[in-house]
């Protein structure tokens, strides 16, 4: 049995759907990614979720219990983290964090060693006596994070936890992230980096315009995203800097987009992105992928392009986000 089940949760103001009939399970140990654009309709979602907001159809349970029947009962069984959450300027990390313990009732011995205990798991025991308002962002979330664990929920719901942390600070919380799962709880993370996601995801659920385009492993989803056309997907980076790599760049790419079965040229910076694909109807004999990167590779040498990476690249949830939502958009 799932700990978390969504079955044809609806949420409407007015003629706005904002969520739109959207089904999706969670099991514990596992984190789910919740992906969409801005007004897709996660934070909706999430707040049904954590009981903040009632639906206006279906039903959510958490480990059986209804959070609009019974909202008491599943209160102590999650953990909610909005995508904006403030802390008291005034208050030491120990103070905050025991404050809400004490919201939490948790009475004298069990209260200290649950606080002690969240900071040294967040890393905040040297922090404890600083106050909150002189934290860095990335530290203010995770005090934010050590708040929601005070209780031991089962189920953490993290609305955008990584927004304008800087690259150690989101791997921190990624690795946070990942030894809760390790602890058997069940996390539902909504997040722009996709590529962060990726990492650590082991479900995910696309939603745009509040409707449920994709959901289940990534892998499963990676492979129905793929399509039904034969392709592959490669990534080369060129050698240099400068104007004279932005020439090269430009000349790879304009020969590459000239070749048969090249698709979707990109240039990230000193890297081209693309795909080859055959057409429609042909059936792909084996090793036409290697034989297809092996003769690209060739027109790129023989016209002088500076190739020192050429690859196969990994499909990721960025890829998964662009194929379900193309033309979804309005």
């Amino acid at each position: 049995m799932s700990l978390l089940t969504v079955k044809g949760l609806s949420r409407h103001y007015g003629p706005l759907k904002a969520v739109d009939d959207i089904s999706f399970s969670l099991e514990e140990g596992t984190i789910l990614g919740f992906i969409g654009p801005n007004g897709a309709g996660k934070s909706t979602t999430m707040r049904i979720l954590a009981t903040l907001d009632v639906p206006t159809a279906g039903s959510v349970l958490l480990d059986g219990k209804s959070v609009v029947d019974a909202p008491d009962q599943v209160r102590p069984l999650l953990g909610y983290m909005p995508d904006r959450y403030g802390t008291y300027d005034d208050m030491t990390v120990l103070e905050f964090l025991d404050f809400f313990a004490r919201a939490y009732r948790l009475k004298g011995a069990e209260r200290k060693r649950r606080v002690d205990s969240v900071m040294e798991f967040a890393g905040l025991t040297p922090l404890a006596d600083k106050l909150t308002v002189a934290l860095s962002k990335g530290m203010k979330q995770r005090v934010a994070l050590g708040r929601t664990l005070l209780h031991d929920p089962r189920l953490l719901i993290l609305d955008e936890p990584a927004d304008g942390l800087d690259p150690r600070a989101r791997i921190e919380l990624r690795e946070l992230l990942k030894a809760l799962a390790a602890q058997g709880k069940a996390v539902l993370i909504s997040s722009h980096i996709l590529t962060e996601l990726s990492e650590i995801c082991d479900t995910c659920a696309i939603i745009e315009q509040g409707r449920l385009l994709a959901t289940g492993p990534v892998h499963e989803v990676l492979q129905r995203t793929a399509g039904t056309t034969p392709h592959t997907d490669l990534q080369l980076k060129l050698h240099g800097s400068g104007p004279a790599l932005e020439q090269a760049l430009q000349k790879a790419e304009r020969l590459l987009l000239e070749q048969p079965l090249v698709k979707d040229v990109s240039v990230e910076g000193a890297s081209v992105r693309l795909k080859v694909e055959l057409q429609p109807g042909v059936a792909p004999t084996p090793g036409w992928s290697e034989e297809a990167a092996a003769r690209l590779l060739r027109v790129l040498i023989a016209a002088d392009v500076p190739v020192c990476s050429f690859q196969p690249r990994e499909l990721d949830l960025e890829d998964a986000f662009m194929t379900v939502t193309r033309g979804k958009v309005q």
